[in-house]
Formats: C-alpha cells, structure tokens, sequence
C-alpha cells in the first residue's frame, strides 16, 4: 500500500517541482540580474550534481566526447536560462515561457532527418496547434516588449539545438554525468558574462537566497532524481507524459504566488497548446525528457 500511495504521489509531486522552476526563476531575477542568478545557480548546482554523479559511478566523457558534451551543454544550459532569465526580467510571464519550451518538438523537428528521425502529418499539426496556442497567450501579454518574445525564441532555440547537437554526436552519454558537466561547463561563462555586463550584484539577499536554495536544492537535484527514478521503473512515454500538464501548473502557480495575472486568452492558449503537444508527441522523452535529463532547471 505504501509503495502504492508513493506511485501516485510521485508523478504530481514530479510536475509541481519542474513547474515550480519557473516561479524560482521569476522570484530570482526580481532580486538579482539573470546573469548573477545563473553563475551562483550553476557554481553551486554543478558541484552537487558532479559529486552525485561520482558517487553513483557514472561513466564521464572523454576527449572528443567530452568536447561534444560542453557544446551540447552551453547551448542548453546558458543560451537556453540565459535567455529566458533574461525574458522574465521584460516581464515575460512564467506560464508563456513554459508554453514557448514546449514547443521544443517543433525545433527539433526541422531537424529530424538530421538526427535520422522522420516527422509525420499529425505531429506537424499538431505543431501548428501549439504555435497558435503560444500566440494566443502571447496576445494576452500587454506587458510582454518584442525583445522579451526574442528572447523567448533565443531560449527555445539553444534548447532544441542543443538537444539534437547532443542526441547527433554523443547519443550514449551518461545523463548523469552529462548534467554535471553542462552545469559545471556553463558556470564561469555565466560569471564572465555577469562580470563583463556588470551584473555581479544582488539588491535583495533574502529573495535572492530563497530562489536559489529551490532551484538549486529542488529543481537541480530532488527533481533530477526523482526524474531518474521514474525513468528506471516505468516507460518513457508515461514519463514524458507528465510535462504537458507543465505549463498549466506554472500558470497557476505563477497566478497564486507571484501574482501574474491568468486572463481568458492565457487560459485559451495553454488549452490550445497543451492540445498541439499532445498531438505532436510520437515520442515524448526524445522531444521533452531527454533536453531536461541533461539539462535539469529551469528549468
């Protein structure tokens, strides 16, 4: 009975803790700039995650491997937060972030053959689905500025490329120890890039602290294990499954503690999009999971 009530509590738990990424992140860069929230998040995040991988033997790349590895990683890890950090500073709302990353599929189709995948009628439209789903939740942005949506689009594009860069040359990897080197890979960029903009300083300690303990303690690592568990007793598709209900959960999320607004055209986006990624997923871990395995956030 125990492991029972365990099996059902696992999977919500799962998806309030990587919908809670976002709402970390918005709390975060509202008391330090996004530069500054990444280098601290990844320094700490990266040794965590090195020391778990060593303690349970994951296998770490090497020489070319490794190469690959730290591209595929700083593709996904500082062009990816870094651009959605920086998005949420213009005043992007968590729910249409979560909605934009959804649509890493559609990325990642444009790139099928490469990676030697074939795309079908259905997924395609069911992309088409989510796109309007994202403009439809876009619009109900008043606050939203283009550069905020560029942003957005950077983001979403330093994910999916990343992703099949990784999924390209080194498609064996440990995710283990693959996390713990994008991590590691991506913390002096972002401290350079902090230091040279001049974002290495914090005007609120106590939310800056409280945001980072989550994201680093919650999100890095309870999320990422918890994500391992699931994968090792049951199927990819279950798993894959859960992230669809992740932009609804950070909407209300977002509406409950940070007070961002949940107006009829956001709700109709997220129904929509939420529709066109259930549509386009054939293969949801290869689509959603696997970017999150080896590059556990935001999120």
């Amino acid at each position: 009975m125990k492991d029972r009530i365990a099996t059902v509590a696992m999977q919500p738990l799962f998806v309030v803790l990587w919908s809670s990424a976002f709402i970390a992140g918005i709390i975060g860069v509202g008391a330090a700039p996004p530069l500054m929230v990444l280098f601290v998040r990844f320094t700490i995040a990266g040794l965590l995650l090195a020391l778990y991988a060593r303690a349970v033997g994951a296998r770490w790349p090497q020489g070319a491997e490794l190469r690959h590895v730290v591209v595929a990683g700083l593709l996904m890890q500082i062009v990816q937060f870094g651009a959605f950090y920086t998005a949420m500073s213009h005043h992007v709302s968590g729910a249409v972030i979560a909605l934009v990353q959804g649509l890493n599929p559609v990325v990642i189709a444009l790139f099928a053959g490469f990676i030697g995948e074939t795309v079908t009628v259905r997924q395609w439209f069911g992309f088409g689905i989510g796109g309007v789903g994202v403009g439809l939740a876009v619009l109900d942005q008043s606050a939203m500025s283009m550069v905020g949506l560029l942003l957005c689009v950077i983001g979403l594009l330093g994910l999916s490329i990343g992703t099949v860069y990784q999924k390209r040359f080194v498609p064996q990897v440990d995710p283990r120890a693959a996390t713990a080197v994008h991590v590691v890979a991506s913390a002096p960029i972002a401290g350079v890039s902090a230091w040279a903009s001049g974002q290495l300083h914090v005007w609120d300690m106590g939310r800056f602290a409280q945001s980072l303990a989550w994201m680093v303690f919650m999100n890095s690592m309870v999320a990422f294990l918890l994500l391992n568990h699931m994968l090792r007793r049951w199927d990819a598709t279950r798993v894959g499954r859960l992230f669809f209900a992740t932009p609804v959960v950070t909407a209300t999320l977002a509406w409950l503690l940070v007070d961002q607004p949940l107006r009829p055209l956001t709700v109709a986006g997220l129904a929509v999009g939420v529709i066109g990624m259930v549509l386009a997923s054939r293969r949801p871990v290869a689509a959603v999971v696997q970017p999150h395995a080896v590059a556990v956030e935001v999120r």
